[in-house]
């Protein structure tokens, strides 16, 4: 029997505060627990470094904490070290395209570095962050192979999990500025 393809997902703060439980019926809520559970079936793994680690510990709902201890007890949580790269955030903020925008990518380059590290997989509902690293993707190489995924405005995530979770083009950074 072949071995599921495993990823490692960096996933947001903005997915851990937003997930409900099974009593949740608001959309967002809903997807985010889909998805989340998704992660938890389907061997995915979770990236936690100390920064992920912290906003998780600030922000995450009573359905994600207990989700992240199910990873954790499953031992499906990776906390790789990922040392802060001055050059890359010297190059996101250079291809800001307005100064909102570098602040919103400052706020959230943690997310990527951890992503270059990693599997280059980003989950977030974070659309404003999105749209600001897919327009500076133009000018990044780094960033366009960057997957970036909401599962609150995808209807078929769970099923891209299912599949593997393949960069597919209409995820990928350098594709959405397009």
């Amino acid at each position: 029997m072949a071995k599921k393809p495993r990823k490692r997902l960096v996933i947001d703060a903005s997915v851990a505060r937003s997930s409900g439980g099974p009593a949740s019926i608001h959309p967002t809520a809903r997807n985010y627990r889909e998805f989340l559970l998704g992660v938890l079936e389907i061997c995915h793994r979770l990236v936690l470094t100390p920064a992920i680690g912290r906003e998780w510990k600030k922000h995450c709902s009573r359905f994600a904490r207990r989700w992240r201890v199910s990873m954790e007890a499953r031992k499906k949580v990776e906390r790789p070290s990922v040392p802060s790269d001055e050059n890359l955030l010297e190059r996101i903020r250079d291809a800001a395209s307005s100064k909102k925008a570098r602040e919103i990518m400052s706020k959230d380059a943690h997310l990527v570095e951890a992503a270059l590290a990693t599997d280059s997989i980003i989950v977030s509902g974070d659309e404003k962050a999105r749209t600001a690293f897919a327009a500076a993707a133009s000018s990044l190489k780094d960033l366009q192979k960057v997957v970036w995924v909401n599962p609150s405005e995808e209807s078929d995530c769970r099923a891209w999990l299912s599949n593997g979770a393949k960069p597919e083009k209409k995820r990928l950074l350098g594709q959405l500025g397009d």
